[in-house]
Parts: C-alpha cells; sequence; structure tokens
C-alpha cells in the first residue's frame, strides 16, 4: 500500500488530470490523500452560492474517491501570484510533511493557467530528497483547458513518458467530472465529455490500450 498525495490548484484538476489514476489507486487499496491550495472568494466576484456549491461538490468528489483526508489552503483562486512564494511553500511543506506521500501528483509547469505556473514552482521546492526522503515518485499531470493552450514552444511542450491504463475506469471519470456542473460544457469545448474521452483515448493509442492518462516523470527513486 502506498501514500499518495493528488494536488489540485483548483478543484476538478484531479479529475481532469488523472481522475482514472485515482480510480486505479482507490481499487489497488492505496491511500490518497487531497491536496486543494486554492478556493473561491466574494471578494474576487464569486457568488456565495457558487461558493456554496463548490464547497458540496468537494464533498461529493471526496466521497467518490475515497480519500484518506481532504487538506484546504484556501489561497484565492486566480490570483496565486499574489501571494508571497514563501508564505505558499510554507503551506504546501507542512502538508507533505504530515502526509510523508511517497508518490506526488503534480501540475504542468507551463499550463497557460497562471495558479497551476505559481503552484508547480512551490510544490517543487518541497520534494528536496534531503529534506523530503520519503517521496519516491513525482509525476507531473496534463489538465485539458490549460496544457493544451501553452506556448508552442520546446520548452513549454508536455511531453508525456509515462501512461497509466485508464481502460475501465473511463466511465467513471467522466461521470465524476460531471459533479462539476459548470466546469463541462458543450463540445468543442476542451472540458467536455467528448474531449475527456478522446484525450484518453489517444494517449491510450501511444501505450496500447484502449484508454490511458498521460504524465512526464520529474523523478523517481528505484
Amino acid at each position: 500500500m502506498k501514500k499518495i498525495l493528488a494536488v489540485a490548484v483548483h478543484p476538478d484538476d484531479e479529475t481532469l488530470g488523472w481522475g482514472g489514476a485515482l480510480l486505479k489507486h482507490k481499487k489497488n487499496g492505496d491511500d490518497i490523500y487531497w491536496l486543494i491550495i486554492t478556493s473561491m472568494y466574494l471578494e474576487d466576484g464569486w457568488t456565495a452560492e457558487k461558493i456554496e456549491s463548490r464547497r458540496e461538490e468537494i464533498n461529493q468528489i471526496s466521497d467518490v474517491y475515497g480519500f484518506t483526508a481532504v487538506h484546504c489552503l484556501d489561497f484565492p483562486s486566480t490570483r496565486l501570484d499574489t501571494i508571497p512564494m514563501k508564505n505558499l511553500i510554507s503551506q504546501i511543506s507542512k502538508i507533505i510533511q504530515k502526509v510523508e506521500p511517497d508518490l506526488i501528483y503534480i501540475p504542468n509547469r507551463s499550463d497557460i493557467h497562471t495558479d497551476h505556473q505559481y503552484a508547480f514552482r512551490a510544490i517543487m521546492s518541497c520534494t528536496k530528497t534531503f529534506r523530503y526522503p520519503f517521496i519516491r515518485k513525482i509525476l507531473m499531470y496534463e489538465c485539458l483547458s490549460e496544457t493544451e493552450f501553452s506556448p508552442a514552444l520546446p520548452a513549454d511542450t508536455f511531453i508525456p513518458n509515462v501512461f497509466v491504463d485508464i481502460t475501465g475506469f473511463l466511465e467513471e471519470k467522466i461521470k465524476i467530472m460531471k459533479i462539476y456542473r459548470d466546469e463541462m460544457g458543450a463540445f468543442p469545448f476542451p472540458r467536455s465529455e467528448e474531449n475527456i474521452s478522446a484525450l484518453a483515448k489517444n494517449r491510450g493509442t501511444v501505450a496500447g490500450v484502449e484508454a490511458a492518462e498521460a504524465f512526464v516523470l520529474l523523478k523517481e527513486v528505484i
């Protein structure tokens, strides 16, 4: 049994990026911890109804995945870069030290969303082997509507080298994603049922399976 830390900058990242892998971890009996970095606030233009709806969605998602624990840092969504980096690193570090995960899933460093870029830097600062020796593996995930809109430059291109077979889990992943009622849209919207399925099948063809999720391996200790 392994300890898995799923880091979502925003709720829904975990399902878009590696929902199938999470379901597979659950089936294998691993302990899964969910770290949510941002939250919604009235002063940022979110309605009280939307904020309450998001809380309910988080609770539903937590129940479905069967997370061992959920940690919410409650930094402001869409303006994470206004938070001093040292404060963000400190709070993320506390959770990582508490959980002591074997495997961490983290956002793609070149995602178009600045929250993802900023969070990536902070999370990586909390993976130094001499301070966090329990971390054995770090996987960087892709997130529909963020990763594919990164600049078309070699340094910013998501080139996966790890594929998780999610054959048998894709339908459930899409069903879970639909819990986030305002995050899904009609095709060709990036976060549509058709596009989630298409990406999984495309990644699956590379791995020789029916459906897969793709990652970049950043570190592995074997």
